[in-house]
């Protein structure tokens, strides 16, 4: 299908809580493709649906070279207490901060065929997972940060051109 505009801070959509998606559904199919050839831009680690415009339950990923998605993900486990790890997004273009996110995280969802789909994995890729199911839940990675660095990650964002 086609590379998709990523969404920027500020878009409604963002802070839309995802639809489930009917995985035999055409429409879902379309969905699937853009995201995977959104997220396959060099230095993407993952997409949400919102990112793209569609609160859906959607996400691509592009993590070690192992590029998939998920529909209708959730969180079923995280170990480990949160670490502060450097994260940016790119509804946030040009920013970073350093973000709570266990070391570990999996989540279970389905495919295009309705077969369950299980991503698992520590460093990038328990952070992309975090960060994404966040996306689907309308939460920018900018909610997850502590209250300090919130306070300073929001004067920077009212700061940037794209704002």
């Amino acid at each position: 299908m086609s590379v998709r505009d990523i969404r920027v801070f500020g878009d409604p959509v963002l802070r839309e809580r995802a639809a489930a998606v009917d995985p035999s559904a055409p429409a879902t199919a379309a969905l699937v493709q853009d995201l995977l050839d959104t997220v396959q831009v060099p230095g993407r680690a993952g997409v949400a649906a919102n990112q793209i415009g569609v609160a859906k339950a959607a996400f691509s990923y592009n993590v070690d070279g192992e590029v998939g998605y998920v529909l209708n993900p959730r969180i079923v486990e995280v170990r480990g207490e949160p670490v502060l790890v450097d994260e940016g997004c790119l509804s946030v273009p040009e920013l970073g901060f350093p973000t709570p996110r266990h070391p570990f995280c999996r989540v279970e969802g389905v495919d295009l065929d309705g077969a369950e789909v299980v991503l698992e994995g520590a460093g990038l890729m328990a952070q992309m997972l975090q960060h994404e199911v966040a996306h689907l839940d309308g939460e920018l990675y900018l909610q997850a940060l502590e209250k300090p660095m919130r306070s300073v990650a929001m004067a920077e964002v009212r700061k940037a051109p794209w704002y």
